[in-house]
């Protein structure tokens, strides 16, 4: 190669590099604005605020754009740190580059299950159901990362415990065989469901 076409392939190479920083950087200032709520690590302490880390590309994309849409219900949330936020204000301004590239950022981060009590007679009887009736979509007891499904093993109890509440009042949409057996379930086996899912450390 000439000196010439040398030059040219390095200054090519260099404004590529440049580019992939300034990218990086403007996603991880998109991403920090979820700290105070999610965490620094997409895994934070408060139980009613869930675990984003390790959740996979499209269905946290996915989540964003319903919030951004207003297809999923929202509530004015208080992180311990005091700072009160609702996801739909929060993904209002997102475009769709952003919330695709959130989806990236927070799917290379590992999922630590939550720390938290529970019941084991009633994370035996959960597990039983969720064989029985969830097993189906939220494979390896709700861990499965690929089921694009979300992740309900090890995650906040008293998070999912809302999010049940939303789909058993019709307030956050669901698919119809999802419906069914949710609706086929009485409050003893959704409350061993929760302690089932908080079991999985």
């Amino acid at each position: 190669m000439d000196n010439r076409k040398f030059c040219i392939a390095l200054l090519a190479s260099a404004a590529f590099l440049g580019f992939g920083a300034t990218a990086l950087a403007d996603v991880e200032a998109t991403a920090a604005t979820c700290n105070d709520c999610h965490g620094a690590a997409g895994m934070g302490a408060d139980h009613g605020v869930p675990n984003i880390a390790g959740l996979s590309e499209f269905y946290h994309a996915d989540q964003l754009y319903f919030y951004r849409d207003g297809e999923r219900p929202c509530a004015d949330v208080t992180s311990s740190s005091g700072t009160t936020t609702n996801m739909c204000n929060v993904a209002s301004d997102l475009s769709d580059e952003e919330i695709d590239e959130l989806g990236a950022h927070f799917a290379d981060m590992p999922f630590v299950p939550a720390e938290q009590e529970f019941d084991e007679a009633l994370a035996a009887a959960g597990k039983e159901i969720h064989d029985r009736d969830c097993e189906q979509c939220h494979t390896d007891g709700g861990s499965n990362v690929e089921d694009d499904a979300g992740i309900l093993a090890g995650q906040w109890m008293a998070y999912l415990e809302g999010e049940f509440a939303l789909y058993r009042s019709g307030e956050r949409e669901q698919t119809a065989p999802m419906k069914k057996k949710m609706d086929a379930l009485s409050d003893d086996d959704f409350k061993a469901l929760l302690h089932y899912y908080a079991s999985e450390q």
